[in-house]
């Protein structure tokens, strides 16, 4: 991709691409978009995912017709379903009217499922036939509603090793997974770091600049929040700055990377207390999983899910029994 592309919008998102990984990335975008596979999109959060799922419906053959995007993990468990596959009249209390659902409102068009590790098994399973194209029915419906979407997929979780250890479907993640694309972490594609500070730069304050000084600082920065934290040291430098330059205290990084080193440290500490009193309360509870979610204040289905993480329930099912 030439450098006069560095200046493409899709569906209103302005990408930014200098490094050689991002230009490798969005030239096989370009090539996977012409066809209907699914494609799954990993990469940290903050990388730029739903940028990339923009670009594979811009050069896509359906790029006339809609795009609609929902982030499963910003909705409750009870509202995916209906968000997905719409409801009839009375399917529930309080649905006054049908409504159809995203796949309805897509159809022709691309559908991103953002975070799509993060739906639910029953979910899961229905997701699957509808990429199968088998029609489905909206809650509380009697016709069926056949659909004509392709799916791209994101997320920032190892779906590997989840549908491993049964926290997602193998057959469902092997389906989106037809074609995978992996975002970079912008430490991996330093060339990239002045052109977006700059881009963010021109979006807050036309006429500011940034210092030699606060552009070294930028680029010996490791961006554990990727471009969405490097957008916000940014505006928030820009805020601070004075006469028309942004320096490198303005961007307050070195207190950024101790609270970041902070945080690291206090999310491991809070991972291992949290396996410890949940294979504690387990163990407590005589291995019955309704009595240990109880004790610990959170549902079965959770309790599952760390239990499998932490393998206690592969090690509960090998282990001989007593007596």
């Amino acid at each position: 991709m030439g450098q006069s592309e560095n200046g493409l919008r899709f569906l209103g998102m302005r990408a930014i691409i200098a490094s050689p990984a991002m230009r490798d990335l969005m030239g096989r975008v370009a090539r996977v978009a012409q066809s209907e596979a699914s494609v799954l999109i990993t990469g940290e959060s903050g990388t730029g995912k739903e940028l990339v799922a923009r670009a594979l419906h811009h050069f896509s053959r359906r790029a006339t017709r809609p795009w609609i995007d929902i982030n499963c993990a910003a909705l409750p468990d009870h509202l995916v379903e209906s968000e997905l596959f719409g409801y009839e009249r009375g399917a529930f209390s309080g649905a006054d009217t049908a409504k159809a659902g995203l796949f309805e409102l897509a159809h022709g068009g691309t559908l991103l499922l953002d975070e799509v590790g993060e739906l639910e098994p029953r979910v899961q399973a229905k997701l699957l036939r509808v990429l199968d194209q088998v029609p489905y029915f909206r809650l509380g419906g009697t016709r069926k509603v056949a659909v004509d979407v392709r799916i791209l997929a994101a997320s920032n979780q190892d779906l590997a090793a989840a549908a491993r250890q049964g926290r997602f479907r193998q057959d469902l993640y092997h389906r989106l997974r037809q074609v995978h694309l992996h975002v970079p972490p912008l430490r991996e594609r330093w060339q990239d770091i002045v052109p977006l500070a700059e881009f963010f730069v021109e979006q807050q304050a036309p006429g500011q600049r940034l210092t030699e000084e606060a552009l070294e600082a930028l680029l010996a920065y490791p961006w554990p929040g990727n471009v969405r934290e490097l957008k916000n040291a940014v505006v928030s430098a820009s805020a601070m700055a004075q006469g028309g330059l942004i320096r490198a205290d303005d961007l307050n990084l070195a207190t950024s990377r101790e609270e970041w080193l902070e945080d690291q440290v206090r999310i491991l500490n809070l991972c291992a207390l949290e396996r410890q009193t949940i294979l504690r309360a387990f163990e407590e509870s005589g291995q019955r999983h309704q009595k240990a979610a109880e004790l610990l204040g959170i549902s079965t289905r959770t309790l599952s899910r760390k239990l499998k993480t932490y393998g206690a329930e592969r090690a509960n099912q090998t282990r001989p029994r007593q007596g």
